[in-house]
């Protein structure tokens, strides 16, 4: 079996393929000390659970890994080498279940206890995630690192900021049904696809279920691929699920946040248009208008990028619909177009006074201070809408 750029799929001697229940979706890369013994464990599961199933093997191997998952009665699909991530986008029209489920081929995971998992998907759940924690970690099976701190900690980080209730987001043996695989729409290449899968199952509303899994450590003769990237490799994990956490769906903790920054920046500095505002003892002056200023540009920013964010991930059409149809070019021109004009009109009476008077100030004229926030604001619209109108034609290209 050739790697070639296009996916290649095998089936085993006296395979009749056909619709199934249940497809078992696992890539692996260089498991021929483990894949063998991995896809009888499948097999044992599909039977111990009672439905009809496909076991799918993903492969970009250099050593017999596919060979050995063929005799034993699985089927393979030979990828290029491109990430893990990109292993199940590929496989996606090979699927034939109306089920998944999905981890490594590595024996850590036990895909003989496939039957939980089927009945949360005859429950109703849309994705099933297993957890480690809840079930049993094998002595020497998780680095203390890993299961101390950085998997509570990246789990906490995600049901923070999605709201979601997760005990174990890194957990390798999880669930779907085709339609919500469909639904998430994958674009992770590398191992970070777990995260996004988490994260979008949350922000799309998947009715969601956990089952306890069995946590196994490497087989004798075999090295994880962590290990095998060194020491640092753990970290750059860490870092780049957190990266996925911020790039996947910012909206969740920059859209409310940024509508408190800006009805506080543009209040403050509106109460203080007129000049210093005494209340008690404390008196609100230009620095608190500026501190007004300050939060208002912030907030807006952060509005529009919790919007554009909603709008390029495409996990709320409804949203959208109602943000392009509420913001078409013209009005958002026009907008942009009138706060920059107020804005110069008040800068501009403030250059008119301070030519007059010698160049020199002699007070401080507060209305000017709200004119610089208009031109600032004005321009962001401007950006904001032409951003809006191109997210609109790459959308209609992509339908075209």
């Amino acid at each position: 079996m050739t790697e070639t750029n296009a996916p290649q799929q095998f089936f085993p001697a006296g395979a009749s393929p056909g619709p199934v229940d249940l497809s078992v979706v696992v890539p692996a890369m260089n498991e021929e000390v483990t894949i063998g013994e991995f896809v009888d464990w499948c097999r044992e599961g599909l039977a111990k659970a009672g439905v009809p199933g496909q076991i799918l093997i993903v492969d970009s191997s250099t050593d017999r890994t596919a060979a050995i998952a063929l005799e034993r009665g699985a089927e393979v699909l030979c990828v290029p080498k491109r990430g893990l991530g990109r292993a199940y986008i590929d496989a996606i029209p090979f699927i034939r279940g109306k089920w998944i489920v999905m981890g490594d081929a590595d024996l850590t995971y036990d895909f003989r206890e496939l039957a939980p998992f089927i009945e949360q998907f005859r429950s109703g759940a849309e994705f099933v995630m297993g957890s480690r924690f809840y079930g049993t970690i094998e002595t020497g099976a998780m680095p203390a690192l890993h299961q101390y701190f950085g998997t509570p900690l990246t789990t906490w980080i995600l049901n923070t900021i999605y709201h979601s209730k997760y005990s174990d987001i890194h957990c390798g043996m999880r669930g779907l049904t085709a339609e919500a695989l469909q639904r998430i729409d994958l674009q992770s290449q590398s191992w970070e696809y777990a995260s996004e899968m988490v994260l979008k199952a949350a922000r799309i509303g998947l009715r969601t279920a956990e089952v306890p899994v069995k946590f196994y450590k490497d087989r004798a003769g075999r090295v994880s691929h962590h290990r095998r990237m060194g020491w640092l490799s753990p970290w750059v994990a860490g870092w780049i699920n957190l990266k996925v956490m911020l790039v996947y769906s910012p909206d969740s903790f920059l859209l409310k946040p940024g509508i408190v920054l800006l009805a506080v920046g543009l209040v403050s500095t509106l109460l203080l248009i007129g000049g210093p505002v005494q209340i008690g003892p404390i008196v609100f002056n230009l620095y608190w208008m500026l501190l007004g200023l300050t939060c208002a540009t912030l907030g807006y920013s952060c509005v529009q990028i919790g919007v554009l964010a909603r709008i390029l991930h495409r996990l709320r059409p409804g949203f959208t619909q109602r943000i392009q149809t509420a913001l078409t070019y013209n009005r958002g021109m026009g907008i942009a177009g009138a706060m920059t004009l107020l804005g110069v009109i008040l800068g501009s009476v403030l250059l008119v006074n301070y030519i007059s008077g010698g160049w020199r100030l002699a007070k401080i004229w507060h209305p000017a201070i709200f004119g610089l926030l208009l031109i600032i604001l004005g321009f962001q619209t401007f950006c904001f809408t032409l951003l809006i109108e191109m997210t609109q034609r790459v959308a209609a290209t992509r339908n075209a």
